[in-house]
């Protein structure tokens, strides 16, 4: 059975950005992504670091040329990652995949919001 915790106004959880907060036991990151909420155990899968304090950070992809040779890179907000500040593993946080590997995945809680305020399931 699931318990919800009160995580603060939704009003403070900016777009592309998050908050941490305590759920029970469990600290807690929850982010908007593209207008959505997302919520993950602050534990990366690497060995245990606080990834929900990590850098916010987009991607660079490589641009190429007709003939499908590298004529440089741009970066591409269109996937917004979270890099662990311990290693550097880094999660797309619309999913919680990891980047490198998707194997392996944060720890995802259900978020819900009534009148204005952000509650975690967990």
């Amino acid at each position: 059975m699931s318990v919800e915790y009160r995580v603060g106004p939704l009003a403070e959880i900016p777009e592309g950005g998050g908050v941490l907060a305590v759920a029970g036991e469990v600290e807690v990151g929850v982010f908007r992504v593209n207008g959505e909420l997302r919520a993950y155990e602050n534990r990366c899968c690497h060995q245990g670091g606080p990834v929900c304090t990590g850098e916010i950070v987009g991607r660079y992809e490589a641009v190429l040329n007709p003939d499908r040779t590298v004529a440089g890179e741009r970066f591409a907000d269109d996937q917004v990652r979270i890099a662990c500040p311990w290693h550097g593993w880094e999660y797309d946080l619309a999913t919680g995949a990891c980047v490198a590997d998707p194997r392996f995945r944060l720890r995802r809680f259900e978020v819900v919001v009534r009148e204005g305020q952000v509650y975690v399931r967990v």
